[in-house]
């Protein structure tokens, strides 16, 4: 009954955690490596309530729900078939207790006012300034990579529209992004607190940049050591493999 919930152009993905599956397009965008590194780098304790940012299929949610006793998980998505694509995943889980996926517009404060404050925010959002580069012919995935329907200034006042006091914010980007992450994190009066460069092998430059901030939060900024996808021979970090739960056997990816 359930592969009912599996639509023709669909597949229905194992993450390999807790027996949880999540339903993609075939051809549309698709989650990657940094969904799985900001749902690791995000701390959400027992009990928390959880609002989670250009949701997409809501890949975030279900790895928190998979790794952590967060009490609620609500997944913000302004892609209506994605947010389809979510609940069906959920339902397929059976966690439509604990997670929710809302068809909406993050930029639309009067909605985003209207929802209960809660700890933790996380969001993967567009990287690539609006009209920077060759935008993808394909409007989802454009909508996915490109500042399109929302600016990264859009995401963070969102955020702190719904962050308790103290609360604290998620943020996977691109480090060519963060003067402006930084600016405009402080100009909402969320402060950063704590950031981890991603590199794709050991010896290479930064590709992306884990960023913690807090709601109203003191000045004072700590660095983790850089995170390494790969090491120089193709193979994933030992890092990296604890991060995905592989086993001895799964040193190079495989499964």
């Amino acid at each position: 009954m359930k592969l009912k919930l599996l639509k023709n152009d669909e597949t229905l993905d194992d993450l390999q955690l807790n027996g949880i599956c999540i339903i993609q397009k075939r051809e549309a965008f698709r989650f990657g490596v940094d969904a799985v590194l900001l749902a690791n780098f995000a701390k959400v304790k027992s009990k928390m309530k959880v609002i989670d940012l250009c949701s997409g299929t809501g890949i975030i949610p279900f790895i928190l729900a998979g790794k952590t006793n967060a009490e609620h998980i609500t997944g913000i998505e302004i892609q209506k078939d994605m947010v389809d694509m979510a609940k069906r995943s959920a339902c397929f889980n059976n966690m439509k207790q604990r997670l929710e996926f809302i068809h909406k517009d993050l930029s639309d404060l009067n909605f985003m006012n209207s929802l209960s404050k809660v700890d933790i925010v996380t969001v993967n959002p567009p990287y690539k300034l609006k009209n920077s580069g060759i935008v993808s012919k394909d409007d989802k995935n454009a909508i996915a990579r490109h500042e399109i329907c929302c600016t990264l200034e859009d995401v963070i006042k969102a955020a702190k529209s719904v962050l308790k006091d103290n609360g604290k914010l998620y943020m996977i980007h691109r480090p060519e992004r963060i003067v402006d992450i930084m600016y405009i994190m402080r100009k909402y009066s969320i402060e950063p607190k704590l950031m981890r460069m991603v590199q794709p092998t050991i010896n290479k430059a930064p590709n992306m940049v884990l960023i913690e901030g807090k709601n109203n939060g003191g000045k004072f900024l700590k660095w983790e050591a850089p995170l390494a996808i790969h090491r120089e021979n193709g193979d994933y970090t030992e890092e990296i493999n604890i991060i995905y739960g592989r086993n001895e056997s799964d040193k190079n990816g495989n499964r």
